[in-house]
This record gives C-alpha cells, sequence and structure tokens, in this order.
C-alpha cells in the first residue's frame, strides 16, 4: 500500500488528485468543527453520553462526531447515503425509474442523479428539523430562542448536508476514489486520536490491565486481516462461449467465468441492522425509563446494545439484509438470459431454467459465508465489550473497522488502475 501511494506520487496527474482529496477532507474536517448558532454545547454533550447504542451514537460515529457537536456539518453524508438506498429500492419497485437507468443509459443516470440530490436535500430538511425539535425538547438551546433561530438552524444542517453532497462529488470526479466513501473513511479515522486517548486513561485508572488491552489490539488486528481476506474473495463460476462463424472469421469459443463476490453487499446489511436494532434503545433514550425498573424497564434492558438479545436481533437482521440485498443485486434468471442471449453456456447446465436455478444456489451459498463475515464483524465488538471491561469506552465499532479497511483497499486498487492506464498508454506511445 505504501510503496503504491509513492509510485502514484511521482506522477503528476495522480499527485495532483491526491492534494485535491486531501484539500476537500482538511475542508470538510474544519466544516465538521464550526458550531451553529444558538446552541448550548456543554449540554448536548452531557446528552450524547446517555445515547451509547443508539441510532444517534450511531450517526455521530459514522460523521467523526460532528453530530454530537451540533456543527455546520452535523447531518454529515447520512442524508445522501438515505437518498441514494431509497432511490436504489424504488428503481426495483417502481417501473419508471427502472427504464431510467437500464434503458436510458448515460442519461438516464444524470436523471436518477439529479433526483437523489433533490431527495438528498429533502432528507437533510427533515433531518436537520428533526434535530433542532430534539435540541428544544431537551433545552439544548439557548435561552429566548424563536422561530427565527430555530428557521436558521434547520437551514444551516441542511445547507451542511448539501455541502457535504457537492464535496463527495467533486472528489470522485477530481480525486481520487468514491468521494462519501472518502468522507466516511475521514470521519471514522479522525475519532481514532480519541479511541486511543481512552484506551490510555482506561490502563491508567484501572478499568482494564495490560494483557486485556493486547487482546484488544490483537482483536481489531485480527479483524483486520479477516476483512482484507473477504473482500476480494469470490466464487468464479466457469462459462463457456459457442463458436459462430461470420463470413471467414469465426466468434466465440473462448473460456472465462462469473464471479460471485463473497461479500457483495459491502457493508449495508451491518448498516440496516444495526440502525433497526438500535431503534427500541433510540425511543427508549427519548423517555424517562430507567433500564430494569418496572415492566417497561424490563423491555428497556433486553434492548440494550450490551445485551445477548440485542446481539441475536443483530445478527438475524444481518443475516436477513445480507440475503435481500443479495436478492436486488443478483438476479439469476436476467444472468442466465444474457448468457444465452450471448452464446455463453455454464458446463454441465442446459441454456435457460437450469442455468438460473444453478446460479440462485451458488449465490444463496455465497451470501450465507458473506452474512456470517458480516455478523462477526459486527458482533465481535458487542462480545468484547460483555466480556473485558473499558472496551464499550473505546468506541471501536465491526461497521467503522469494515468502512475503513474497505475504503482503503479500493483507494489503493483505484491507484493501481490509474497507474497500469498511464503504463499502458506510454507503451502505446
Amino acid at each position: 500500500m505504501i510503496s503504491t501511494f509513492r509510485n502514484a506520487w511521482r506522477i503528476p496527474e495522480l499527485r495532483k488528485k491526491i492534494l485535491f482529496t486531501i484539500f476537500m477532507l482538511i475542508l470538510y474536517r474544519i466544516g465538521a468543527a464550526i458550531m451553529v448558532p444558538y446552541v448550548d454545547t456543554t449540554a448536548l454533550a452531557t446528552y450524547f453520553q446517555s445515547l451509547e447504542g443508539t441510532v444517534l451514537d450511531f450517526y455521530n460515529t459514522l460523521s467523526g462526531s460532528a453530530f454530537s457537536q451540533a456543527s455546520v456539518l452535523a447531518l454529515s453524508i447520512q442524508p445522501y447515503i438515505n437518498a441514494s438506498i431509497i432511490i436504489q429500492l424504488l428503481t426495483i419497485a417502481i417501473p419508471a425509474l427502472e427504464r431510467m437507468s437500464k434503458e436510458e443509459g448515460e442519461e438516464g443516470k444524470k436523471k436518477l442523479n439529479r433526483i437523489t440530490r433533490f431527495t438528498t436535500i429533502g432528507l437533510g430538511l427533515l433531518m436537520g428539523s428533526a434535530y433542532c425539535v430534539m435540541l428544544n425538547n431537551y433545552n439544548i438551546l439557548a435561552e429566548g430562542a424563536n422561530f427565527l433561530n430555530y428557521l436558521v438552524i434547520v437551514l444551516t444542517f441542511t445547507a451542511g448536508s448539501a455541502l457535504v453532497m457537492w464535496m463527495g462529488e467533486q472528489i470522485t470526479e477530481f480525486g481520487i476514489g468514491n468521494g462519501i466513501s472518502m468522507i466516511l473513511f475521514a470521519n471514522i479515522v479522525g475519532r481514532l486520536p480519541e479511541n486511543a486517548i481512552n484506551l490510555v486513561k482506561g490502563l491508567s485508572a484501572g478499568a482494564m490491565v495490560w494483557w486485556q488491552a493486547l487482546i484488544i489490539v490483537a482483536a481489531v488486528l485480527a479483524l483486520v486481516v479477516l476483512i482484507v481476506f473477504v473482500n476480494d474473495a469470490e466464487r468464479r463460476i466457469p462459462v463457456q462461449y459457442a463458436k459462430r462463424v461470420v463470413g471467414r472469421k469465426v466468434y466465440g469459443g473462448q473460456n472465462t467465468n462469473l464471479p460471485i463476490k463473497v461479500n457483495m453487499s459491502g457493508v449495508m446489511p451491518v448498516i440496516f441492522a444495526q440502525s433497526i436494532a438500535s431503534l427500541p434503545a433510540t425511543i427508549f433514550a427519548f423517555t424517562s425509563v430507567k433500564a430494569g425498573v418496572g415492566f417497561w424497564g424490563v423491555v428497556r434492558g433486553v434492548f440494550e446494545p450490551t445485551s445477548w438479545f440485542y446481539a441475536f436481533l443483530y445478527f438475524v437482521l444481518i443475516f436477513g439484509f445480507a440475503y435481500f440485498y443479495a436478492a436486488i443485486q443478483y438476479d439469476p434468471t436476467e444472468i442466465a438470459n444474457n448468457l444465452k442471449k450471448n452464446g455463453g453456456f455454464i458446463p454441465g447446465f442446459r441454456p435457460g431454467k437450469p442455468t438460473a436455478d444453478f446460479i440462485g444456489k451458488v449465490i444463496r451459498k455465497v451470501t450465507l459465508f458473506g452474512a456470517i463475515y458480516l455478523a462477526i464483524a459486527a458482533l465481535l465488538p458487542i462480545i468484547g465489550g460483555n466480556l473485558i471491561p473499558g472496551v464499550r469506552s473505546l468506541g471501536i465499532g465491526g461497521t467503522s473497522v469494515i468502512i475503513v479497511v474497505g475504503v482503503a483497499l479500493e483507494t489503493v486498487q483505484a491507484l493501481e488502475a490509474q497507474m497500469l492506464m498511464r503504463h499502458y498508454k506510454g507503451f502505446l506511445e
């Protein structure tokens, strides 16, 4: 990885792309440190300490602590990610959007991107309003705040979400890698110094002993190795193409393969599963119910992020969303039809339904291993938090590790692809 960046730095065009990406990420971090007016940040920090394990705590992790500080970019990339997911699901459900994505080519993609941008602004306005209502309900706003102050706060949050979306698109077009992924990467990496400080504080305060800290570091390194190993793992289905004679030329006849990634859905099943599993804890966080006191207190204790029932629910949801995303990303019938149209076939299976059934069977098996991998990565911090004191204060989540390692690998691959293109260009010249 280091050699890849060093070689890329020597190429002037790639150096400009890297510097542009770094510049945009620095601007983003500066914007994440600028607070919106009329907010009592001290009261807000105290309130967020009671939200551990909720959806809001998850949003705060993905925003690099900007969400808990009510900064200008507090909503971060959440509105854009939610808008992208909504449009992706609607593309499957609404025939007009499906035709736009498949049949209209590049022009259709531009229309979908435009719809996604407007949806992002709408969700930013909605989430900003909800955030402002939360601040008002818990007396976190400055004294004497009026409707005009509320309007300024909501519009600031909405403008911040639009600015983050624009930054991500600029990085994608003029920088290295996917812009939204790079912003997520910067947010999570920005919390590493805080996690390191919490680890040192835990050791000095006696919350954990040195061998427990070594176990934590070893577990994180093992998780990174697992993510790197699974990230490029794929099941390759052999495909052969029949020979065709056109005039005096013979076309086809080559052997290739159909790659199916083990983790085809990325980190999305974990994000969705964590959002839903944390929803009861989030609802209880807005009430005065205390865990273990009365009937509703017992219910709240069951859904606490530290409970084993929460871990089981999290596990089941990860599997469900993994298979759901596999179903919407891979259509075995469509793949079999495309192979048939192009004269391709899988050895040992007739074209048509037998081929589709075989592909569907392979996808289900591969998805099972991918779901197990995601469950291990997501549940390891929860199990560690229940077994080793002080782990929860570190704020290390399986989702964060998957995102950081995945984005780093994608960035290296993007740089290698850019350098390979330039080598081929020089060879041809």
